[in-house]
């Protein structure tokens, strides 16, 4: 175990303040990023996507629930556990009081090509009350590189080609289920628009529960990739792949 040096407060206090000037620069830096992801350009959505939910069949403008915008995360469908990834899951753990999402326009769903029914009990096992959807008859998890099959779409992830990733050794990313966050736009009209995608450790931001564990000493302690379902600590249960 890594246990921290003991200081005295001052020394502690100049170490801190060090810190400080860190952290700021780079809060400051991503204030920038953001501010540069607002004024992305977006594309149009033309083709129709066709999901289904709890009131059956639905369509993506009506995701949106009659707000602006809509954000989605694509969670992984694990096909040998019958389940989502574990490491999706954790993210979506993380998923706080959607009442504050929606008075700024702002629609939340997470969606995956779990079959509805099986998607459903496993929404039920993780007591979440988000919107959630299947894609399993559509191409939507095609079209935005979160299922890599090249039949369907040419394989991309986090916008590099197979070659590429194959080429960085991450040929993993190029088959079966990946994660992936998606930023939609709806005018008055109704058309739909893409504005941003995120892919990978993309989704880091969003896992609150990262971000408190990296204040503390000894960290995430575990790899992103050996979370477990929050109903399976202490049991034997397959890790993400």
């Amino acid at each position: 175990m890594n246990r921290p040096t003991v200081a005295s407060r001052e020394e502690w206090l100049a170490a801190r303040i060090s810190l400080l000037a860190e952290e700021k620069a780079i809060t400051h830096r991503l204030d920038e990023l953001a501010a540069k992801r607002r004024a992305l350009p977006m594309v149009a959505i033309d083709k129709e996507y066709v999901f289904e939910g709890p009131t059956g069949r639905t369509t993506l403008p009506e995701l949106f629930d009659g707000r602006r915008q809509l954000i989605v995360y694509h969670m992984m469908w694990r096909w040998d556990l019958d389940a989502g990834c574990p490491s999706c899951a954790m993210l979506l753990d993380n998923v706080g009081h959607l009442a504050h999402l929606n008075a700024q326009d702002t629609t939340f769903a997470a969606v995956s090509r779990g079959p509805w029914e099986t998607l459903d009990r496993y929404r039920e096992r993780m007591g979440w009350t988000f919107p959630m959807y299947s894609s399993f008859d559509s191409d939507f998890n095609y079209d935005f590189h979160v299922t890599q099959d090249e039949s369907r779409a040419p394989v991309e992830y986090n916008y590099r080609t197979k070659a590429e990733l194959e080429a960085r050794g991450h040929s993993y990313h190029g088959a079966g289920e990946q994660p992936g966050t998606s930023v939609f736009w709806r005018d008055d009209d109704g058309a739909v628009f893409h504005t941003y995608s995120s892919y990978g450790r993309g989704g880091d931001i969003l896992i609150g529960t990262h971000q408190y564990l990296d204040l503390t000493p000894l960290g995430r302690q575990k790899h992103v990739g050996e979370a477990l379902h929050h109903d399976s600590y202490g049991k034997a249960e397959s890790h993400c792949h």
